[in-house]
């Protein structure tokens, strides 16, 4: 079992996810990811602090379902859920519901009320439950510590190359072609106004971007 909000299912989560096939490998196992929607910070951070995702929830689901897993199960993230106290959170929530044989975590990973728990606490919970646990250490791309906080601001920064390395994919937005005043054909470039399937989706810098499209589901791509 690994626990995690996993947005942008980046190079650092890709390399957790890959020991946790690893270790269900080896103990003939099962993997299971939990992860939580909406993001917690969204439910945690006053108005002047909200974040934008760099996965709307349908994303999410299929970029961690391509890695390959067995379960994957999304946990409503509400102010009940928050204030579970650390030990009450492993007990009640992660051995009543998971029985874990192993519990993969990332580096530097908190969970229960106001973030008390880590992995020294699930080190003093391992044989009173019969699981073990596994840190993940930072991962490092080009010397820069891989984390979703950090993509969200190169894309802001415009610095898509640096942001589509730590993801290890090319970052995308995806929604309905809607309408505009239809200026740009008269400039002789025609553009494509979309209206986002969420609006928390994070937006890149503005500029002016090379591009490839995709249509519906056809499986062409297309310069932009």
């Amino acid at each position: 079992v690994t626990i995690g909000t996993f947005d942008g299912v980046h190079c650092g989560h890709q390399r957790v996810i890959q020991q946790l096939k690893e270790t269900a490998a080896m103990c003939h196992g099962e993997t299971v990811i939990i992860t939580f929607d909406p993001h917690p910070r969204e439910i945690l951070s006053d108005k002047s602090d909200k974040i934008s995702v760099l996965n709307t929830l349908p994303e999410k689901i299929d970029l961690l379902q391509a890695q390959g897993i067995d379960h994957l199960v999304i946990v409503p993230f509400t102010i009940a859920f928050s204030q579970l106290q650390a030990k009450a959170y492993v007990e009640d929530f992660l051995i009543k519901y998971f029985h874990p044989h192993t519990i993969i975590i990332g580096y530097d990973h908190h969970f229960g009320h106001n973030r008390e728990g880590n992995i020294n606490l699930l080190k003093q919970l391992e044989s009173s439950y019969h699981f073990t646990v596994q840190e993940i250490p930072q991962q490092i791309v080009h010397d820069v510590s891989v984390s979703s906080t950090r993509i969200r601001h190169y894309l802001q920064e415009d610095n898509i190359t640096l942001a589509n390395e730590l993801l290890g994919y090319n970052y995308f937005l995806s929604g309905t072609v809607i309408h505009g005043d239809k200026t740009g054909r008269k400039l002789g470039y025609p553009t494509a106004k979309i209206r986002l399937t969420d609006d928390r989706k994070l937006i890149p810098a503005v500029g002016v971007y090379a591009v490839n499209v995709r249509i519906g589901e056809e499986a062409a791509i297309y310069k932009g």
